[in-house]
């Protein structure tokens, strides 16, 4: 009896012992196995990661560059659309300038019904201390002559001084060497308006009858007394009057109507209307 009992214990020993081998065994393949796919992961998941990056990456350049392009293409069309509004906008100015030009001559024309008249622009200017002339693109082919009256839509320019075929030099009212015989609109009274060094947009009207009652505001215009200039039109506007010890001295600053540093466009009266 004693000795079945002692193979059950040895048998129950050899069944532990089974069993703790069985469960290393077991944990041994696992841990083995995990080993393995830690090792696996180690070099696989940098790679499996690249490629995944380097997918991305492609596609979100294709994705960039499709960008780019529509970019491109539309940034063209656009410069494209603005040269053509560039060119639009040069057009109407170009336009817009010669319906000013075109008024301006249409207002001159109204305004010096009169007279019979041939249009003029201004392409060069001679403006000093001494001279004030200006060059208009009419010439004696046109049938300008010397001496005829040169008017703007404000007033009186001057007078041709010489011509060529296709060109006119005209002497200006502010010219120092000009003078001009004029009367006083409000009074009727006869005076000389000269041009100044002092300034080129005022005239020194001098001469002026000593019972002559002269006013600031006078308005000032050709008499027609001198052979060049037809009577009626406006020179300018008196803007002081500088009384002199002696009253035959005394002179009064006038405003010309014209402003010769904007003087454009020019009428030169060829003769007055027959009848």
């Amino acid at each position: 009896m004693y000795k079945n009992k002692k193979k059950g214990i040895v048998g129950i020993i050899i069944t532990i012992i089974i069993i703790i081998l069985l469960v290393v065994f077991t944990n041994s393949e696992v841990n083995q196995v995990s080993y393995i796919q830690d090792i696996c992961n180690i070099f696989v998941m940098p790679i499996q990661n690249g490629f995944t990056y380097l997918k991305n990456k492609i596609s979100g350049n294709d994705s960039f560059f499709a960008d780019m392009d529509t970019l491109k293409a539309e940034n063209e069309e656009l410069k494209q659309k603005n040269s053509e509004l560039e060119q639009s906008l040069r057009e109407l100015e170009i336009i817009k300038a010669e319906n000013e030009t075109l008024k301006e001559y249409v207002n001159l024309k109204d305004k010096y019904a009169d007279y019979n008249t041939i249009p003029a622009d201004v392409i060069n200017r001679d403006i000093s201390n001494y001279s004030s002339t200006i060059i208009i693109n009419v010439g004696s082919d046109d049938g300008i002559k010397e001496e005829m009256t040169v008017i703007a839509d404000s007033g009186l320019v001057g007078h041709v001084i010489s011509v060529t075929n296709n060109t006119a030099k005209v002497q200006t009212i502010v010219d120092t060497a000009s003078a001009v015989t004029s009367t006083i609109s409000t009074t009727d009274d006869t005076i000389v308006v000269q041009g100044t060094l002092d300034d080129k947009s005022t005239l020194r009207a001098t001469f002026i009858p000593t019972d002559a009652v002269v006013l600031q505001g006078d308005s000032v215009e050709t008499s027609g007394i001198g052979g060049i200039y037809p009577k009626g039109i406006h020179i300018g506007t008196i803007t002081e009057v500088v009384n002199t010890s002696n009253i035959t001295d005394r002179y009064a600053i006038v405003q010309t109507a014209v402003d010769f540093n904007k003087l454009n466009t020019v009428l030169v009266i060829t003769n007055s209307v027959e009848g």
